[in-house]
């Protein structure tokens, strides 16, 4: 036999959380290869991109999709454990666990949905897969945007659950990373300290200082905003430090009054919010690294023209 496909693995993963406890993913790759009696052939078969085996990489799509659904939870790098839900689903003794079933679960739709709204050939979730009579390019432009999707939600999770000094760190290495300060990294400090202003960071955009923006990152969880208040005391701060730039950043979202107020100010303040933050990390390749590349490749026309020659 050969590695089942994510989905079928769905319910073995489930299961080699079941105890409660702890569990890496290199474990409950061993517990499910026990389970489902996958041969030491099947164990060696690796993904098309070869940078990891197909058993790891189903079962780490199955517990992408747990997370969302809220079945397990991650405690560390790579360590998972099951959920209260997630007991609570392998209690009724399910014949099988796959997609169609996380959609009994609200933050699994709220997911999907979102994903959609992200990226609108992101199928939607009452759509069945594979009947979007896509072709091939499509489907594959699809699935990468759906694994960014995957990869900014969790980019935004990871800088939520950071300390505020690590969000602090993270803009100003992204600016650098969009060419603030020429792509310099020495053009770029973090300031952020009691007493500072309301200044998180800053970069220099010469190499004399004499034009700087001034940067600052609120860490919020999500479902809190950001309001005019809070910039009209940036504006305040970037107005004494004498310059007129300012990147204002935050994790959660911002508010009418406060998007309104920078619309009206004189001074030129930028707001990103934590979809855009998480975006333009992905983007610039702030905290992450490339795993694999796709290359399509198409006629060159004008190559066969030369032969009307």
């Amino acid at each position: 036999m050969s590695v089942p496909d994510f989905q079928s693995l769905m319910l073995p993963v489930l299961k080699a959380l079941s105890d409660g406890s702890d569990v890496q993913v290199a474990e409950v790759c061993t517990r499910v290869a026990a389970a489902e009696g996958l041969t030491p052939d099947d164990l060696s078969e690796r993904t098309r991109g070869g940078h990891t085996t197909k058993l790891k990489d189903r079962v780490s799509w199955s517990i992408t999709h747990f997370l969302y659904a809220g079945l397990v939870e991650r405690v560390r790098r790579a360590v998972y454990r099951i959920t209260s839900d997630g007991k609570q689903l392998l209690s009724r003794h399910p014949a099988r666990i796959d997609l169609k079933l996380l959609l009994q679960y609200p933050a699994y739709v709220e997911w999907k949905n979102r994903t959609h709204r992200k990226s609108p050939r992101v199928e939607r979730p009452e759509q069945q897969e594979n009947e979007s009579g896509e072709t091939p390019e499509e489907t594959l432009d699809r699935a990468a945007g759906e694994l960014r999707t995957v990869l900014e939600a969790e980019v935004l999770a990871r800088v939520r659950n950071a300390d505020p000094a690590f969000l602090e760190r993270a803009v100003v290495d992204l600016l650098i990373a969009m060419g603030y300060g020429g792509g310099d990294a020495a053009m770029g400090s973090v300031t952020g300290r009691s007493g500072d202003g309301g200044i998180d960071g800053t970069i220099r955009e010469d190499a004399l200082g004499l034009d700087e923006v001034y940067v600052q990152a609120k860490k919020y969880a999500h479902g809190n905003t950001v309001g005019e208040g809070d910039l009209r005391n940036f504006a305040g701060a970037i107005d004494a430090a004498g310059t007129t730039k300012g990147v204002f950043v935050t994790t959660a979202e911002f508010t009418r009054a406060a998007k309104d107020y920078v619309a009206r100010s004189p001074k030129r303040i930028v707001l990103i919010d934590g979809d855009e933050l998480a975006h333009l990390m992905v983007r610039h390749g702030v905290g992450v690294r490339t795993r694999v590349r796709h290359e399509i490749k198409r006629i060159d026309e004008d190559y066969f023209d030369l032969e009307a020659l």
